[in-house]
């Protein structure tokens, strides 16, 4: 009974912490070097809790911070393509994660490129034209680097997390 409620006290603190990244995210404008890019930084919690957790419940982190960022300081649209590539960012990155082939800093950048395919392929259906996903290449330019300091900074909160006595065998 301790485990599952240290679990879901767990899971409520990195859906906090992922509404802040993404809550301070928005405040840095980003549109004038790639229109639509951003950094990612509410992902290192979705990367971090992909090795913390299980798949399921790194969903429901992933699932909460869009829902409830979307409904505080977003629109129907913003939360149709967050869902979309965060979901499919998650898929890719749990397949990844599984494999082991890939170290952590590959699987958030793959994780940042999915999230892209995910939200332009989301557009693409809503505006009827695939023409869109010529805008790929240009995303791809930043969610490279973007993949790599979320990687690296996970990587390195990772290594934190596992020297602390209370966060061990969460799984």
């Amino acid at each position: 009974m301790k485990v599952q409620t240290n679990k879901t006290a767990l899971i409520g603190v990195l859906i906090a912490q992922a509404m802040i990244l993404g809550f301070i995210e928005r405040l840095i404008p980003l549109n004038f070097v790639v229109p639509g890019a951003k950094l990612g930084l509410a992902n290192i919690v979705t990367l971090v809790s992909l090795y913390l957790l299980t798949f399921k419940e790194t969903g429901l982190v992933l699932i909460g911070r869009i829902l409830l960022l979307g409904f505080l300081f977003g629109s129907l649209s913003s939360l149709l393509y967050s869902l979309s590539g965060g979901i499919l960012a998650l898929i890719i990155m749990g397949i990844l994660i599984k494999g082991e082939a890939l170290g952590i800093i590959g699987i958030s950048i793959l994780g940042a490129v999915s999230h892209n395919v995910g939200q332009l392929m989301m557009a693409a259906l809503v505006i009827e034209n695939f023409n869109i996903m010529y805008y790929l290449p240009l995303l791809l330019v930043f969610a490279v680097p973007t993949g790599i300091v979320v990687g690296t900074t996970s990587k390195l909160l990772l290594k934190y997390l596992k020297r602390q006595v209370t966060i061990r065998n969460f799984r």
